[in-house]
């Protein structure tokens, strides 16, 4: 499963304030150094406490307060602020209701187009969100917004049209930054913040997106090592606590996962609801899936790995219907993404003998294994073996399998033994396969018909015939022990036996096995 990292990236936070508003921001830095009496005696100073300290919750019920009472703030005009800080606070359907009711006005400034786009971009309407950025004046926040909706629509033409007039200033390079992260290209990412926070040591919130890209890398211990700067600072960031707790679910397990978290269920606010989603999806899956049908559904559209969790739910709990459901529709982009449409595939393959879905399967395993960027990692590995077990080319499955054989040891959870088995008393390989399945804990797996067959198959072909009459004696079903029956009666034809049992191709657990799905921040 994945947790889920999210990545505050920079061009959404870019939407400055009307420049009127300009000389208010630096009297907003100004008071954060005044004493508290001297900040509180004024409605600016209130609205100014609030800002520095994050707390757009209150600055928006403050303006709006002041808005419907008709009473006007010393230096802060009561729209754009409210605009600013409802923005800030992740109620994008109400900062665009701000922005559009400034845009009627008769000397509306054009500026406030692009900021209005902002919230459609965030709300997920694109297109809408281009036209508005269109209508606005042509500066470089339109283009780092034209960039990023470019990217949404996978238009590579755009997208270097806008990529190539980006400039070497904070804000562009931020932004081409973040499209590296987007892209997978998190190495590129990487490079750009650390150049950044090379000559702006203060920048501190970059060792969160260079922690980011760490984690994305796989080197855990070291996006650890970098985020820890940040916290030491800010040891209260909801987002730096779910990375490290991210991190530590995939150094250690769910347990230390949940230890980390722990803390944001404490003072999860209503100031900051995208962060407490983030939590709960993040909780199903540092607990394996608990709650995730009350969790998930909501947060498909809101958090990325959200609908990956709830397909790799139904798989695990043998609803691959509603898995396919989920996912039919997905165009995979990511490698992760390719693995579950491939297993979900196999699956819908297998219980329905559909050669066209099998196929498939195959297909999205071999573009995963023969990648260029995924060969030589254990997803990839695995998904190379899956797409030769589609194939029934079991030496070529057994090859891989025991490339990597060393990572899953004692590991039910990931089937190991259950694919491996298989593959090696198909190629021929008793004495190992017996070795092999009987290494499953797993009472659920060791009770299939599948995991039965093969292991008297097995036992037949190194004439153990006693071992197989216990076997049968442990079938819990009258037609599991007819089966294995039937095997033991043709035990001098081997090449006939369980010529009609399908090889099981990736199964549901291959998904946490070949799938390095993030966790989400």
């Amino acid at each position: 499963e994945t947790p889920s990292v999210f990545f505050s990236l920079s061009e959404y936070k870019l939407k400055k304030p009307p420049d009127k508003m300009m000389l208010a921001m630096q009297r907003l830095k100004q008071t954060q150094h005044m004493p508290k009496k001297e900040q509180h005696s004024t409605k600016a100073g209130q609205l100014e406490e609030y800002i520095v300290n994050r707390d757009f919750s209150g600055a928006v019920a403050f303006l709006e307060f002041h808005r419907d009472s008709g009473e006007a703030i010393e230096e802060y005009p009561t729209l754009p602020w409210l605009g600013y800080c409802a923005f800030h606070l992740g109620d994008y359907q109400k900062a665009m209701q701000v922005y559009q009711e400034m845009l009627q006005k008769d000397d509306a400034d054009p500026i406030l187009h692009i900021y209005l786009a902002c919230c459609l971009f965030y709300l997920g309407d694109y297109k809408a969100a281009e036209e508005a950025a269109l209508r606005g004046p042509i500066v470089t926040l339109q283009n780092r917004l034209l960039f990023h909706i470019a990217h949404k629509f996978n238009d590579e033409n755009k997208l270097m049209v806008y990529h190539q007039k980006l400039q070497e200033t904070l804000e562009d390079q931020l932004s081409l930054a973040s499209i590296h992260y987007f892209r997978n290209h998190f190495q590129e990412a990487t490079d750009i913040y650390k150049r950044i926070l090379l000559e702006n040591r203060d920048f501190l919130a970059l060792n969160v997106y260079v922690a980011l890209c760490y984690y994305k890398l796989d080197y855990y211990d070291v996006s650890l090592e970098v985020l820890n700067v940040y916290l030491q600072t800010h040891p209260h960031s909801a987002i730096a606590i779910n990375l490290k707790a991210c991190n530590h679910y995939r150094l250690y397990n769910g347990k230390a996962a949940e230890a980390e978290i722990k803390e944001l269920l404490d003072i999860q606010s209503v100031s900051y609801k995208f962060e407490n989603d983030l939590v709960k999806h993040n909780m199903v899956v540092f607990k394996g899936g608990e709650n995730a049908l009350q969790v998930l559904p909501p947060l498909v559209d809101l958090i990325p790995e959200a609908r990956l969790n709830l397909v790799i739910y139904h798989l695990r709990n043998d609803e691959v219907q509603e898995a396919y459901q989920l996912i039919k529709d997905l165009e995979p982009v990511t490698p992760q993404e390719y693995i579950l449409k491939g297993v979900v595939n196999a699956s819908i393959g297998q219980l329905s003998d559909s050669r066209e879905h099998i196929k498939m399967a195959q297909q999205y395993f071999q573009l995963v294994g023969a990648s260029a960027s995924e060969c030589d990692t254990i997803p990839g590995r695995q998904c190379m073996a899956s797409c030769f077990f589609l194939l029934k080319q079991f030496e070529d499955v057994l090859i891989y399998l025991n490339s990597i054989k060393t990572y899953f040891l004692q590991d039910d959870d990931f089937n190991w033994y259950w694919n491996m088995g298989i593959a090696q008393a198909a190629a021929g390989q008793y004495k190992e396969a017996q070795e092999t399945l009987l290494a499953i804990q797993n009472e659920k797996y060791r009770q299939e018909y599948c995991y039965i067959s093969w292991l008297a198959r097995s036992y037949i072909m190194t004439q153990q015939p006693k071992k197989v009459c216990r076997l049968l004696s442990s079938c819990s079903s009258k037609a599991c022990g007819s089966g294995v029956v039937r095997q033991t009666r043709v035990r001098t034809h081997p090449v006939d036996l369980l010529s009609n049992t399908t090889p099981l191709g990736p199964t549901v657990s291959d998904i946490s096995n070949c799938v390095c799905f993030g966790v989400t921040l």
